[in-house]
């Protein structure tokens, strides 16, 4: 299969602090892998330093044969990233919202068909024109979901997804991840949720005090 995701030798420090030992893996096309850990134990570390919304200390990334560092603009078009702590624009309803990433990754056709079943698949559309500051943390946690959903991509990272999630949600959230699956996307999912480590992992990945291992 068609290697999706190349993490290598991907390390943070903090003076002589390692929060993250130099990771290698990869995942291929249609691959699930689950990350779980304690608390503090590296996770968000590692998928922040694959995003590079935190600058790793060493290391690569490669999506789709795309370097991160000499194609960044081409990995983050292949590569959606909800994280467990949601920040939104100020000014910007969740419509709005759905309507600027969508533009931003050139994903307009269809726009406010498959905003409207995202939105009313997740329990948001009664409250499309609110501020996301406003929502709950349930709510903003399934409108982080719904933009990463609202656009193309080939690898999914999700940063303990299910935290604040009714039931039916997760239920509806675990059946996205599967299609995706089946359509060649590979998603990297932190979780404590044992239901995703019995059921979603093809591959699964425990973190301890910043060294990543497959179990």
């Amino acid at each position: 299969m068609e290697e999706r995701l190349l993490v290598q030798d991907l390390s943070k420090r903090y003076g002589q602090f390692v929060a993250l030992a130099p990771t290698s893996f990869s995942l291929k096309a249609g691959e699930i892998a689950t990350l779980s850990g304690q608390n503090g134990s590296g996770k968000t570390t590692l998928l922040t330093c694959i995003t590079k919304l935190i600058k790793p200390s060493s290391g690569k990334v490669v999506v789709d044969s795309f370097d991160m560092a000499v194609d960044e603009l081409e990995v983050r078009r292949r590569m959606a990233f909800v994280p467990d702590v949601q920040r939104f624009y100020t000014t910007l309803t969740a419509w709005e919202h759905l309507r600027y990433v969508a533009m931003a990754n050139n994903a307009l056709d269809g726009f406010d068909q498959r905003a409207e079943m995202l939105l009313k698949e997740f329990g948001l559309w009664e409250t499309r024109d609110h501020f996301p500051h406003n929502y709950s943390r349930g709510m903003q946690l399934k409108l982080s979901l719904t933009l990463a959903l609202i656009r193309p991509f080939t690898v999914l990272l999700l940063d303990e997804p299910t935290s604040a999630l009714d039931e039916e949600s997760v239920s509806l959230l675990l059946d996205k991840v599967l299609a995706l699956r089946d359509q060649g996307v590979s998603v990297l999912m932190s979780s404590h949720n044992p239901i995703i480590k019995q059921q979603f992992g093809d591959r699964q990945f425990l973190v301890e005090e910043g060294v990543l291992r497959e179990v």
